[in-house]
């Protein structure tokens, strides 16, 4: 659209000629420039034969479109079908599936160090699966926030800030004695259970995600119970940015020396602990902390942005 306009602006030499006269005012100023050139675009664009091409494109894009979307469709749907193929039938055994099996049953203890083999399986035989899906919750978050995120350069207008706080207004429950007192004694109590599956997640159920989601539950109680602005004082964007990056950063360095050591037949030289013990299980405790982390600052992040635009208050 831009190359069109310009070669439209260079053949109309009248026009040229007007626009040159008013940017060679010494006293224009930057927005009355901007709003004769978007007017001139504008006239462009109104021209029957500019709009009968932008149709022509739209046409070709939405055919392009619907053929690249049908084969990749046809595309996904033979592949799935072939990999169903390659499954048992129902009811039949299958020795690989059994292999895997006791491999996990007979050798996990001793080759990941710890009593639930669950987070055994989760964060050292798929530990890179268990990092895409903590990108994937990273990645959900920056859509979110694209999306919704209110800042100096998106804010909303005088209806929709006058919107706001008279919900705000309604929804707020800071102000709620009540459960400031209630919240008061059970958010110690859940952060201090969240901590506490998160930690123990190599030794018993839980682990990186299920403690994580306690976690961010009691945060979103704390601030429904106390406020966005008591929040903010502690937790801004800036800082689930870093524990995220540094959460992520460090599972993926982990993992991969890991991995890598493995792959050439290399000593990782990473201590397995005693089995029941807190520090036991490689790195599976580390691990399940830095999902924990991701998983946490995920769940408030949501919650903050779709309550208020935000994480961390308004920039």
């Amino acid at each position: 659209m831009k190359n069109r306009f310009l070669d439209w602006l260079y053949k109309d030499q009248d026009l040229l000629s007007g626009i040159t006269d008013v940017v060679e005012k010494p006293d224009i100023s930057r927005s009355e420039l901007k709003e004769i050139m978007r007017s001139a675009e504008e006239e462009y664009d109104n021209r029957p034969e500019v709009r009968e091409a932008i149709g022509r494109d739209r046409d070709r894009f939405r055919s392009l479109y619907m053929i690249v979307a049908l084969v990749s469709c046809i595309a996904l749907t033979l592949v799935l079908l072939y990999t169903v193929g390659l499954t048992s039938n129902y009811g039949m055994e299958n020795p690989r599936t059994l292999e895997v099996v006791r491999r996990y049953v007979e050798d996990g203890l001793q080759e990941t160090g710890a009593v639930n083999i669950v987070s055994g399986m989760i964060l050292d035989y798929r530990a890179f699966d268990t990092l895409g899906e903590s990108h994937v919750l990273f990645t959900a978050l920056i859509c979110v926030m694209i999306l919704l995120r209110i800042d100096s350069k998106n804010q909303r207008t005088e209806y929709e800030d006058y919107y706001k706080v008279q919900t705000d207004s309604y929804f707020d429950l800071s102000s709620d004695p009540i459960l400031r007192l209630i919240c008061a004694v059970i958010i110690p109590c859940i952060l201090l259970y969240g901590i506490y599956i998160l930690l123990n997640g190599q030794n018993s159920p839980g682990g990186g995600f299920s403690g994580g989601a306690v976690l961010g539950a009691g945060m979103i109680l704390f601030s429904a119970a106390f406020g966005f602005d008591t929040v903010d004082r502690f937790f801004t964007l800036r800082v689930s940015n870093i524990i995220t990056f540094v959460s992520l950063a460090f599972y993926s360095f982990a993992k991969g020396y890991v991995f890598f050591m493995g792959a050439n037949g290399l000593d990782a030289h990473i201590p397995k602990g005693t089995p029941g013990a807190i520090f036991s299980g490689g790195l599976i405790l580390p691990l399940d902390v830095a999902v924990g982390c991701v998983v946490g600052c995920t769940m408030f992040g949501f919650y903050s942005l779709f309550r208020r635009g935000n994480i961390g208050g308004r920039v």
